[in-house]
């Protein structure tokens, strides 16, 4: 639920006001002037809620709707209680996203620890490290030599900007996160405890065990990506690790030296990207996926979650199962091992 301690709206929203918003539909223009005061899910709903139901799959909670007004889709409008305004569009959760930014803007992006602004007297900016006029440095925060942070960034206590690495303008540095070794453009969110440009996992064999291959490449992050909380990003070994812009990464992802993400991926909890893997634009990664080392993934490929992959992927291919294959033959497999399974059980099989 929503609570105000946390998240206050910003105002109330007519359901007229909605509609010119989103280019929903008003089932009933005489609903217009009901006024939305939060968002919920369709379960839980409440007085003023506004919520959203796309397709029949997921309208089961409708005929004991509780709410203000509902964004769905036309084959499930009959289904909504008299009395709640109804607004049809084809993309209702997009119309959702849309107006809960509107009410809770504070929600749309993290905002400091500290409530600081400016440059806190507690934190450490070398010398040499140049801030733009804008910034915001919350206390603990350290900026080191050389490095360079961007107007409307904010770089939430206790991160660290390490030397000569620049982050661009419009940021956020999450608290307790560290930036080496990285370039980083503009609108990008780092959440907490992420770890961007430490060494990647490079040892050669030698005769007295793995000896350490130098790291010596960058992380380059474009414009508008976010990184969840405590994921990891290393930099290349010789060449760049790089984020394409508009990428977004879950919580607890690893990406490895030399990786490179192209623009517009989405990239779920527990993933790990081994070294020098290339991935093209408008991927989907499901939580869990695993790449072994120097393979490519096709633009608008999608990886099922909980998928391990040993071979390439083609663009637009859906893969899944481990090791991973192309979805319809891992149904297939699926099938048949339900099947010998259901066999043996019933004693049909041979031991």
């Amino acid at each position: 639920m929503t609570d105000p301690v946390f998240f206050v709206p910003s105002r109330r929203y007519s359901v007229g006001e909605v509609a010119g918003l989103t280019g929903a539909v008003l089932a009933d223009p005489g609903h217009s002037h009901i006024e939305i005061s939060t968002i919920a899910s369709a379960s839980a709903g409440g007085e003023g809620a506004l919520v959203f139901v796309d397709g029949k799959r997921n309208g089961a909670s409708l005929p004991t709707l509780h709410a203000a007004a509902v964004l769905c889709t036309p084959d499930v409008v009959g289904l909504v209680p008299d009395g709640i305004a109804v607004l049809v569009t084809p993309r209702p959760q997009q119309a959702f996203a849309r107006i809960g930014r509107l009410l809770y803007p504070d929600a749309e992006r993290p905002v400091g620890a500290t409530g600081e602004a400016g440059i806190s007297p507690f934190a450490h900016i070398d010398p040499t490290a140049h801030v733009e006029t804008g910034a915001i440095i919350e206390a603990g925060a350290v900026i080191g030599p050389k490095a360079g942070v961007g107007a409307g960034t904010v770089v939430a206590a206790n991160a660290v900007i390490g030397r000569s690495s620049q982050v661009g303008r419009d940021c956020y540095i999450g608290p307790h996160s560290s930036i080496q070794y990285a370039l980083i453009g503009n609108g990008v969110i780092i959440h907490a405890g992420a770890r961007i440009g430490q060494d990647g996992f490079g040892f050669a064999g030698g005769a007295r065990g793995p000896e350490r291959i130098p790291q010596i490449g960058r992380v380059i992050i474009q414009d508008n990506v976010e990184i969840g909380a405590n994921s990891t990003v290393d930099r290349g070994a010789m060449a760049d690790t790089i984020i394409g812009e508009n990428t977004k990464i879950d919580n607890l992802v690893q990406i490895a030296h030399n990786v490179r993400i192209g623009r517009n991926c989405v990239i779920a909890g527990l993933t790990g990207i081994s070294g020098s893997v290339t991935v093209g634009d408008n991927v989907m990664m499901g939580g869990g996926v695993g790449l072994a080392d120097h393979l490519t993934v096709g633009a608008g490929a999608r990886l099922a979650a909980r998928s391990g992959f040993m071979h390439d992927v083609p663009a637009g291919e859906i893969w899944a199962g481990f090791p991973a294959k192309p979805m319809k033959d891992a149904m297939r497999e699926f099938a048949w091992l339900k099947k010998m399974a259901k066999t043996k059980k019933d004693g049909g099989g041979n031991d």
